[in-house]
């Protein structure tokens, strides 16, 4: 999701930050400083989903041929310059983060609410202002860009993390997508999809050293930056009292900056002046509200640390932090579950890893009318058959009727969002 403001601030107030690039000039360069390997950019592909669906009769979707065409031009466009694309989607959501996706949810429930409300006031296609996804598209996806002879990722961890790592892993041109996040992690250069032109292979490239320089910051500084501004670890109702203090000891510098922009710079202005070490980190720990949560604010900067990357915020032992732990699967059939894993990881499949791994689902939002009561919710009425699906996985419907009822699996609705615990 990124760092609420800092794309406008970067836009607005840090033009150095901000590049035009020709992609086929850069994949050149790297050809010759890397003659082993082909140049690559891996795509956050869920941020890039809206640019890629652009139908103006959008809200009952079903456009799937125009939507194949506008995939296959995309990869054409990067195949003409000897630039390899690797698709990475979301595979699971987080514990850490799961309050942030109820959240979303909730909002996104408002704008499909608004969609509706549009289509009975209007009897018309919203235009392109409202627009939201067509429910399953990102699945669909998948399995379009795997048809297409592409390499599709689902990721075992926070989405943006793995796209940022395997950047810096595999020494990649660049990261193609539009979230801040990709800013704050020290990986490889980070590209606009919102300004691209496939015609021309242009868009601008986003710079982090000149954000770094603009705000009188280091790039080891924004981690801490970035949760001091809030994010999806760190909520920023809890920093609003420590904003004030920043800003009332660093007044505007500009009266044409809005307010979020006087912010951001406010708590560079604080950081710049702060001894760089893990005694400042727990003393700024001592300033917030975090209630019994003392280490909000530690595994905040430790979530933006890449394989092999250390903080000086934190103490020197801590690096690699989000190296996979060993999994303790709920399926006890380790075989199943790593052929489980492998056809997660290939985007062969999304529910059955989640479901063997931990016993959790998600149901994200989809195109449907909440005040229509004749008709319940999607969530509510294939209940069933995800129960089915949760009693063959977890074996423990064997010889048993239908629906069994000795599984367990916690499910997350965007139905108001709410728990289906227990439900099986």
């Amino acid at each position: 999701m990124g760092i609420k403001g800092l794309q406008w601030f970067v836009a607005n107030a840090c033009p150095d930050a901000c590049t035009m690039v020709n992609l086929k000039e850069m994949a050149e360069k790297h050809h010759i400083s890397h003659p082993d390997s082909p140049p690559v950019i891996v795509v956050d592909a869920m941020g890039c989903i809206r640019h890629w669906y652009t139908p103006e009769s959008w809200v009952c979707g079903g456009q799937w041929q125009e939507y194949l065409a506008n995939l296959q031009d995309f990869i054409k466009a990067f195949m003409a310059v000897d630039i390899k694309l690797v698709f990475c989607f979301d595979g699971v959501v987080e514990q850490k983060k799961r309050d942030e996706w109820v959240k979303r949810r909730l909002k996104n429930n408002k704008e499909i609410a608004r969609i509706f409300q549009f289509l009975k006031s209007y009897r018309q296609q919203p235009g392109r202002g409202m627009f939201f996804i067509p429910s399953g598209l990102a699945t669909f996806t998948r399995f379009a860009l795997k048809s297409l002879g592409q390499e599709t990722i689902c990721s075992l961890q926070e989405a943006d993390y793995e796209v940022a790592s395997y950047g810096l892993q595999n020494n990649c041109m660049g990261i193609l997508g539009q979230d801040t996040d990709y800013l704050i992690y020290n990986t490889s250069p980070y590209f606009s999809i919102n300004k691209l032109c496939l015609d021309r292979m242009v868009t601008v490239m986003y710079s982090r050293e000149n954000l770094c320089h603009a705000l009188g910051l280091n790039i080891t500084d924004l981690p801490l930056f970035a949760c001091l501004l809030g994010n999806d670890i760190v909520p920023e109702d809890i920093l609003e009292g420590f904003w004030w203090k920043c800003v009332a000891s660093c007044p505007p510098k500009s009266q044409s900056y809005d307010k979020r922009a006087n912010i951001i710079l406010a708590v560079a202005s604080y950081i710049s002046r702060v001894p760089c070490s893990y005694s400042s980190l727990k003393d700024l720990e001592e300033m917030l509200p975090l209630a019994s949560d003392k280490k909000l604010l530690y595994r905040g900067v430790e979530s933006y640390l890449l394989p092999g990357q250390q903080s000086p915020w934190l103490p020197p032992s801590v690096s690699n932090s989000q190296i996979l732990k060993q999994e303790t699967a709920i399926c006890p059939d380790q075989e199943i579950f790593q052929l489980a894993k492998e056809q997660h990881v290939r985007a062969e499949n999304y529910m059955v890893y989640n479901v063997l791994s931990k016993g959790e689902v998600e149901c994200s939002n989809t195109l449907e009318d909440e005040l229509d009561t004749e008709l319940p919710g999607q969530a509510l009425i294939y209940r069933p058959v995800r129960q089915h699906i949760y009693s063959v996985l977890l074996e423990s419907g064997k010889g048993k009727g239908y629906p069994c009822i000795h599984c367990s699996v916690s499910e997350t609705s965007s139905l108001r969002a709410c728990r289906l615990d227990h439900v099986l």
